[in-house]
C-alpha cells in the first residue's frame, strides 16, 4: 500500500466515527479499528522491503517555492515507530471501547484518536522537515482535544492547557531550528539533510539550530525541566494516558533526537546536553514517582524517568547506546502500555487510584495481579522479562560514560535511578495487590471481562516472550539501529543475550534491585521524610509563570487593543506612514525617466466627481443613507476608470458588486437609525483628519512617483499574458490568472466569503432570540410606509426579465475563461436576478419558492472548487493545477474543455449562496419586525373576493 494512504486512513477514517456514533458503541468502535487495521496491514505490505535493508519513498511538489514538498519514506526506524503507533492503537481501541462508559460520546473520542494516530504517522513517515512540523502541530492541538476530552473535570482541562502550552512553545522552537537546518544544506527534505553532517557541524549556527530542535524533542517527551505537564496529563481517560504517554506522543520527540542522530550527535554540545537531560529527568522522576500514590501518577513520572533513561542513551552519542535506546523504546512500550490499561482496570472496577485505598487486590483480581505484576518486574529490570535486558544495556553504556571528566557520576545516577525505578515497581505490586482484602473499597473489585484485560493481556505475553527469548527481537532491533545510525556500518557486533556473564552492569543491576526492596521496606519514614522536605511544585510555578505573562500581556497590549477600531487604525496608519517618510529622505530619489499624460476634459470630469463624492462622504457621513449613495457613486467612478483603462472584467466585477451591497447595505440601513451619532471629540476627530491627509498625500506621492518613471523589472503581467493561453487554455488573462495561476488565492476567497455569510446568519439567529427579539416586534416606521408595497409593474418586469439576466449569467459564464466574464461575475449577475425577485414580489413569496438551502449552495460551490483542485493530485500534480484540450463532437464545430470550468462552477455556486444566504438573513430581520406586509404578489390575496389589497392585519388574520 501507498504510504499516502498509509497517513490519509486514520484522518479521513476520522470522520466516520461520528458518523456512526447513533449506531450504537460497538458500531463505533468497530469502523474505528477497521481503519486502524487497514492502515497497519498497509504498513505490514512494505515489510519485506524494509526487512531487505530499501527504503520506501513516494512524494509529490506541494509548494516547492517554499520547499514544502509532501514526502514520505519509510525505512527502519520509520517503520518500527509506525508499527507501535498502530499496533498499539489497535489495542487500545479494542480497550477504550470497553473502558469508556455510556456517558461518554465515543465518536468524539475516536476522532480526536484517528487524528491523533494520523498526525503520529505522519511524523515518523515524513521525508520533509516542514511537513513534520505540520503534523508535530497536530500531534500538539490532537492531544490537546484528548487530554482534556472529559470536559466536566478541571483537572483535565487544566492538565490539556498546560501540554498544549508547553509542547506548543517547544514546536515553535523547534520550527526555527528546522528552518535553519534547511537554509544550511539547501534542502529541507530528510533524505538530503541526513547525507549532510559535516556541513551541517561545521556551520556556525549548528548550536543554534541544536538547541531549538531540542527544546522542540524535551518539551514533548517531557525531559528536565519540561517534565511537569505529562503527570497533570493523566486526568485524561486511562486509554488516551496508554496511548499518548507511553507508546506515542511522548515518543515523538525521542523519534526525532533518534532521526536527527547522524547529523546532530557526535558533538560536545550534544554529549553534555542531551546526556544531562537525560540523567536529571530519569532520576527525578524515579524518586518522585515512588511518593506518588495515584496508580496512574506513580505510572506518569515513571514514564518521565524512563524517556529520560532513554535521552541519556541516544546523548552518550555511540552506536551501542543508540541500539540500547532503541530496544528500551520497544519494550517500554509493551509493558507500560500495559501497566497504564491495568491501572484503568483497577480504577473501573474499584472506582479509585489512590493506593492508599488498595491491597489485596491479588486474591480479588487474579487476571489483572498477573498482568500488572509481569509488566511492572519488567520495568524493575527483573530477569526473564524484556526489560531487564534493556536495562543492563543501559547499565553498561553509563559504566563507560564520562560526563564532565568523572568517571563514576554517569554509572552512579544510572545506579541510583534505577534503585528508584525497582522501589516504586515493588511498591506498585506489594501495596495494590498483596497485603489483606479490604472492606471499604469504593465498589468491590473483580476482575473485568476479556474486552478490557485482553489488550494488556497480549502486551504482557510481549514482555514475557522477549525477555525469555531475546534473540527474537535482536534482528529487527539492529535494522532499526542501523537507520538510526545512517548505515549498518557503523553497527555494535554485541547479542542479546540473558546471560553476560560477570560485568559492571550485572552487579549494578543487583544493587538496584536490592536497593528497591531496601527502599520499600522503608518506605514509611522514607515517606515522612519526603513529605517534611520543602521542594518546589511544578503546577504552581507553571501557574505563577502563566499569570506574570498574562498580566505583562495586558500591561502592553489594553492600552492599545481596547477594542476601539479608530485606535486601531490610527496606530496602523501613524506607524506606515512614518517607516515611509524615513524611507523617503534617506533614500535616493531618481529624476523622472517619462512625461505625465495630459488628462481629457472627461477624464478632469469624472476626477472632480470622485473627488467631490469622497469630500461630501467625509462631510456628510453621518447621514447613513446619504453616505450610502456617495459610496455607491464612488464605486461605479471607479467602474468608469477600469473601462478607461481597457479593464473590462474588473468593470463589469466592480459595478456588480456595487449593486448587490449598496442592496444589502439598504436591507441593513432599515434596522437603523437615519443619523449616526457624534461618538468621537473635537480633538479625535482632528488627529483623524490629520492623519487621513498625511496617509493620503503620501500615497499620492508614491504613486506619482512610480508613474512617473520606467520600471526596471519585469512586470509579472508580461508572464500572464505569455502563458495565459499555452498554460491555462484561456484568452482572457484576468480569469486564467483567478481559476489558475492564482487559483488557491480565489479557493481561500470563495471560503471566506462564505463565512462572511454564515457569520451573517448567526448573527441574525443571535438577534431574533436575544433582546432584540422584543425590540423588533414593538418597532414602529419613523413614516408612513406606502400603501403598494409589490408595485405591479416592478412585479411584472422582474418576472419577464428573470429568465433572460439567468440566460445572460449563463452566457457571462460560459465566456469568461476567453472573453471577459466569468464564474464570479456571473455568480453576482444571477444574485442581482433574484435580489429583485425579493425586491418585486417580497421575501416571503420568494422564500415560499426556495428549492435549495443557501447555506448548501456555498458549501457545494467549495466542494466542488476543492474536489476540482485535488483532482490534479491524481495525475502527479499540485493542488489546483489546471488541464484543457479541445473536443468536436459532429456537428458541432471544435470547442475547449477545461478543468478550470469546475473550479469556476464552485466560485459561481459559493458567490450566489453567500449574496442570497446574507439577503435572506435580512429578510428574516425583517419579518420579524412586521415590516412584510403581505405573502402574496401585487399585494393580492387570491382566496378573496375583494381585489382590493390585503392590510397587514388582514393577511395575517387569513393565513
Amino acid at each position: 500500500m501507498s504510504l499516502f494512504f498509509i497517513v490519509a486512513l486514520p484522518f479521513f477514517g476520522a470522520l466516520l466515527p461520528g458518523l456512526m456514533n447513533s449506531a450504537g458503541r460497538s458500531a463505533c468502535a468497530g469502523v474505528t479499528f477497521t481503519v486502524s487495521l487497514l492502515a497497519f496491514i498497509g504498513l505490514m505490505s512494505n515489510l519485506p522491503t524494509v526487512l531487505a535493508g530499501g527504503v520506501v519513498m513516494v512524494g509529490i511538489d506541494w509548494m516547492p517555492v517554499l520547499g514544502l514538498n509532501f514526502t514520505l519514506m519509510l525505512d527502519g526506524l520509520g517503520f518500527f515507530f509506525a508499527t507501535l503507533i498502530l499496533g498499539i492503537g489497535l489495542l487500545i481501541i479494542a480497550y477504550a471501547r470497553n473502558y469508556l462508559s455510556r456517558d461518554d460520546n465515543m465518536g468524539e473520542f475516536f476522532t480526536y484518536l484517528l487524528l491523533f494516530q494520523g498526525a503520529m504517522v505522519g511524523i515518523v513517515l515524513s521525508d520533509n522537515i516542514l511537513l513534520l512540523l505540520v503534523f508535530w502541530e497536530i500531534t500538539s492541538l490532537s492531544s490537546f482535544l484528548l487530554i482534556g476530552y472529559w470536559k466536566h473535570l478541571p483537572a483535565g482541562r487544566q492538565g490539556a492547557r498546560m501540554a498544549l502550552t508547553v509542547t506548543g512553545l517547544g514546536g515553535l522552537a523547534m520550527i526555527g531550528g528546522m528552518l535553519i537546518l534547511g537554509q544550511i544544506v539547501g534542502s529541507y527534505d530528510l533524505s538530503v539533510i541526513l547525507q549532510n553532517r559535516d556541513l551541517i557541524q561545521a556551520d556556525p549556527l549548528y548550536v543554534t539550530a541544536l538547541i531549538l530542535i531540542l527544546l522542540g524533542c524535551f518539551t514533548k517527551s517531557a525531559q528536565f525541566p519540561f517534565h511537569f505537564w505529562l503527570p497533570h496529563a493523566m486526568s485524561a481517560p486511562t486509554p488516551v494516558s496508554a496511548y499518548l504517554h507511553s507508546a506515542t506522543m511522548v515518543k515523538a520527540g525521542i523519534f526525532l533526537m533518534a532521526r536527527m542522530w547522524p547529523v546532530l550527535s557526535g558533538t560536545p554540545e550534544w554529549f553534555v546536553i542531551v546526556t544531562s537531560a537525560g540523567l536529571i529527568t530519569m532520576v527525578l522522576g524515579a524518586v518522585i514517582a515512588l511518593f506518588k500514590h495515584d496508580l496512574k501518577a506513580l505510572l506518569a513520572f515513571s514514564t518521565v524517568s524512563h524517556l529520560g533513561l532513554i535521552t541519556m542513551l541516544l546523548g552518550t552519542g555511540t552506536a551501542f547506546g543508540a541500539m540500547a535506546a532503541v530496544f528500551h523504546i520497544l519494550n517500554h512500550a509493551t509493558f507500560k502500555a500495559a501497566l497504564f490499561m491495568s491501572a484503568g482496570i483497577i480504577d473501573h472496577e474499584a472506582h479509585t487510584r489512590d493506593i492508599r485505598r488498595l491491597g489485596g487486590l491479588r486474591k480479588l483480581m487474579p487476571v489483572t495481579f498477573m498482568i500488572a505484576s509481569l509488566a511492572a518486574l519488567s520495568m524493575a529490570g527483573i530477569p526473564l522479562l524484556n526489560g531487564f535486558l534493556s536495562k543492563e544495556m543501559m547499565l553498561e553504556e553509563a559504566h563507560h560514560t564520562v560526563l564532565f571528566g568523572s568517571h563514576w557520576l554517569v554509572p552512579v545516577l544510572a545506579t541510583f535511578g534505577s534503585i528508584f525505578s525497582a522501589a516504586y515497581c515493588f511498591r506498585l505490586i506489594g501495596h495494590v495487590f498483596f497485603g489483606p482484602v479490604r472492606d471499604d473499597y469504593p465498589a468491590k473489585p473483580h476482575d473485568p471481562k476479556s474486552g478490557l484485560w485482553m489488550p494488556p493481556a497480549i502486551l504482557a505475553v510481549l514482555v514475557v516472550v522477549i525477555g525469555v527469548a531475546p534473540f527474537v527481537a535482536e534482528p529487527f532491533v539492529k535494522l532499526v539501529t542501523a537507520s538510526v545510525l545512517g548505515g549498518a556500518a557503523d553497527l555494535p557486533s554485541a547479542h542479546f543475550k540473558i546471560w553476560h556473564g560477570l560485568v559492571p552492569a550485572l552487579f549494578m543491576s543487583i544493587i538496584a534491585v536490592v536497593g528497591g526492596l531496601v527502599m520499600l521496606a522503608i518506605f514509611n519514614p522514607a515517606l515522612r521524610l519526603w513529605d517534611r522536605t520543602p521542594r518546589p511544585e511544578a503546577k504552581p510555578i507553571f501557574e505563577a509563570i502563566v499569570e506574570a505573562v498574562t498580566q505583562l500581556a495586558r500591561m502592553l497590549i489594553l492600552p492599545l487593543h481596547n477594542g476601539a477600531f479608530s485606535r486601531f487604525a490610527a496606530i496602523g496608519a501613524i506607524t506606515i506612514i512614518a517607516a515611509g517618510f524615513h524611507a523617503w529622505t534617506t533614500g535616493t530619489l531618481g529624476a523622472p525617466t517619462r512625461e505625465a499624460q495630459a488628462a481629457s476634459p472627461v477624464v478632469i470630469a469624472g476626477w472632480v466627481m470622485l473627488v467631490a463624492a469622497t469630500g461630501g462622504l467625509v462631510l456628510m457621513h453621518r447621514n447613513r443613507l446619504l453616505s450610502l449613495i456617495l459610496i455607491g457613486i464612488v464605486g461605479l467612478m471607479v467602474s468608469i476608470g477600469f473601462v478607461f483603462f481597457s479593464a473590462p472584467d474588473l468593470a463589469m466585477t466592480q459595478f456588480t458588486v456595487e449593486v448587490v451591497t449598496i442592496i444589502l447595505l439598504l436591507l441593513a440601513l432599515n434596522f437603523l437609525p437615519k443619523f449616526t451619532p457624534v461618538e468621537s471629540s473635537v480633538l479625535r476627530r482632528v488627529r483623524d483628519a490629520g492623519v487621513a491627509i498625511a496617509g493620503g498625500l503620501a500615497t499620492f506621492g508614491l504613486a506619482y512617483y512610480y508613474m512617473l518613471r520606467t520600471s526596471v523589472a519585469t512586470p509579472i503581467s508580461e508572464f500572464h499574458l505569455a502563458n495565459s493561453y499555452k498554460g491555462g487554455g484561456g484568452t482572457n488573462v484576468v480569469n486564467v490568472i483567478l481559476v489558475d495561476f492564482r487559483g488557491f488565492d480565489t479557493y481561500g476567497e470563495i471560503i471566506v466569503l462564505g463565512i462572511a455569510a454564515l457569520l451573517i446568519y448567526a448573527l441574525t439567529e443571535t438577534l431574533l432570540g436575544g433582546p432584540v427579539r422584543a425590540r423588533l416586534l414593538n418597532r414602529k416606521p419613523d413614516q408612513k410606509r406606502a400603501g403598494d408595497m409589490h408595485p405591479m409593474m416592478m412585479v411584472v418586469v422582474t418576472r419577464v426579465i428573470m429568465p433572460l439576466v439567468m440566460l445572460v449569467g449563463f452566457y457571462i459564464f460560459l465566456r469568461g475563461h476567453n472573453e471577459p466574464g466569468g464564474g464570479f461575475i456571473a455568480g453576482l449577475i444571477v444574485s442581482i436576478a433574484v435580489v429583485m425577485q425579493y425586491m418585486a414580489s417580497g421575501f416571503a413569496w420568494t422564500s415560499s419558492r426556495l428549492k435549495y438551502p443557501y447555506h448548501g449552495v456555498i458549501g457545494a460551490g467549495v466542494l466542488i472548487a476543492g474536489f476540482t483542485g485535488i483532482g490534479s493530485w491524481f495525475v502527479g500534480k499540485p493542488f489546483l493545477t489546471s488541464a484543457f484540450t479541445y473536443v468536436r463532437i459532429p456537428p458541432f464545430h471544435k470547442f475547449e474543455l477545461a478543468t478550470a470550468a469546475l473550479f469556476d462552477l464552485g466560485v459561481f455556486l459559493a458567490v450566489v449562496g453567500a449574496v442570497m444566504l446574507s439577503l435572506e438573513s435580512f429578510s428574516r430581520l425583517a419579518k420579524r419586525a412586521n415590516m412584510e406586509d403581505s405573502e402574496y404578489p401585487m399585494d393580492i390575496d387570491p382566496s378573496r373576493d375583494d381585489p382590493a389589497p390585503a392590510t397587514s392585519g388582514q393577511a395575517k388574520e387569513e393565513v
